[in-house]
């Protein structure tokens, strides 16, 4: 079994602590890319919600169900790709779960019956959430300290990229082909499992602190439980916020501004614009301020965009509101990867933080349909800004609550 080298003050950095030095810049690459294709299948289904809806003659809510079923099975990939990232190391279950979620997605594209899209989304569930813990605990255990943060930032906007590449397929392709071609071009996560397999090395780090069997992994996970209450908590509130604030906007564009699918791809694309930029400038300020100020600063800095973002007068506006709002959720979120990196030991990196974030996740897949309820009494505009306001109130305390070790030297 590996012991940690300061059990006796987890907080504390070892006085003649020794980095481990590994190449970043390829698992940096995989998991960022990764993450961007994650992103890009399962926000197809966001942006094709109404199309979807109507071929197979479900409501909104019935297919926004299918996006609740996908969040809620991702602890499930989440628990078993982390298991094996601890005992097997990062780089095999990377390579096999890309494979996994790219067959499932394009398999969705196929899908004849209402029944059949809602297993491939389940399926779909499992691949998205084994893939961000085992990725940003392989791309973490490889960065420097001092540039963890920024890198953090750049890694988590995967995911905005691949809203931002969904909402592009979805300008060409959609209007031309429909919804179901979209789904085909899901398949390239697999092609990254060969770049895995050949150009990114093994985690130095897990090698060193890796166990030695199942019952040591099992007792190392069990005796940081605390630990795991804290970050599925923390990840509930801010999988509140993101989710919140993007799955059921184009919808929103749609029924409350009726906008055309053209209009919704473009300003869905310039709100994950404001994303990326967000993510990786406050990732980088979280290296000079601290992890939890910056997050906190962001979160309390959305809930004042949310009026510009639900109620704006005019379109212009309305596209201004969506950068800003996206620019800080998801500027907080670029500091998510290193900072639930640096709270885990090295023990259990690639299981804890990813089944944490993904039971979060769980916690947080009611927010899609819950909107969808909300909006056939209250409107959409009123649905959205209610459930912002809330969620980034809540996560802003969770995260003020918590503690952090920014800069923390991992494999010491």
């Amino acid at each position: 079994m590996t012991v940690e080298a300061n059990a006796a003050n987890p907080n504390a950095m070892p006085v003649n602590a020794v980095p481990v030095k590994d190449s970043h810049g390829p698992a940096v690459f995989a998991g960022f890319l990764g993450w961007t294709l994650d992103a890009f299948d399962f926000f197809l289904v966001v942006l094709c919600l109404t199309a979807i809806a109507q071929e197979f003659h479900r409501s909104d809510k019935e297919i926004a169900f299918s996006i609740t079923l996908t969040l809620a099975f991702r602890p499930v990939g989440a628990f078993i790709f982390g298991l094996m990232a601890d005992r097997y190391g990062r780089r095999l279950p990377l390579m096999l779960d890309l494979v996994f979620y790219s067959v499932v997605e394009v398999a969705t594209g196929f899908a004849h019956s209402f029944m059949v899209f809602l297993v491939l989304r389940a399926l779909f569930g499992i691949g998205m959430g084994g893939e961000w813990g085992v990725g940003a605990s392989l791309a973490m255990e490889k960065v420097p300290p001092r540039l963890r943060g920024l890198l953090s930032g750049i890694l988590q906007q995967g995911y905005a990229l691949g809203y931002l590449l969904a909402a592009g397929c979805y300008f060409f392709v959609f209007p031309r082909w429909g919804w179901r071609p979209m789904f085909f071009i899901g398949g390239l996560p697999a092609l990254l499992g060969l770049f895995v397999r050949f150009k990114v090395k093994e985690s130095a780090v897990w090698k060193k602190t890796r166990h030695s069997n199942w019952g040591d992994l099992r007792r190392a996970i069990l005796s940081n439980w605390k630990l795991f209450l804290y970050l599925t908590l923390l990840m509930a509130a801010m999988n509140f916020a993101s989710h919140g604030t993007q799955d059921m906007f184009p919808t929103f564009l749609k029924r409350f501004w009726k906008l055309a699918s053209t209009q919704v791809a473009a300003i869905t694309a310039i709100s994950m614009v404001g994303a990326i930029c967000g993510g990786t400038l406050v990732g980088f300020l979280s290296d000079r301020f601290g992890r939890r100020r910056t997050m906190v600063t962001a979160l309390v800095l959305a809930i004042a965009c949310v009026p510009l973002w639900a109620y704006a007068p005019s379109l212009t506006l309305l596209v201004v509101g969506a950068f800003l709002i996206q620019f800080m959720v998801q500027g907080a979120w670029g500091i998510i990867p290193a900072h639930l990196s640096e709270l885990s030991p090295d023990s259990v990196r690639g299981f804890l933080p990813g089944f944490a974030y993904q039971c979060g996740v769980l916690i947080a897949s009611i927010v899609p349909t819950v909107e969808a309820m909300l909006a056939e009494h209250i409107s959409y505009a009123n649905a959205m800004a209610l459930t912002a306001t809330t969620v980034f109130a809540l996560a802003a305390i969770v995260v003020a609550l918590g503690r952090e070790r920014r800069g923390i030297q991992f494999g010491a």
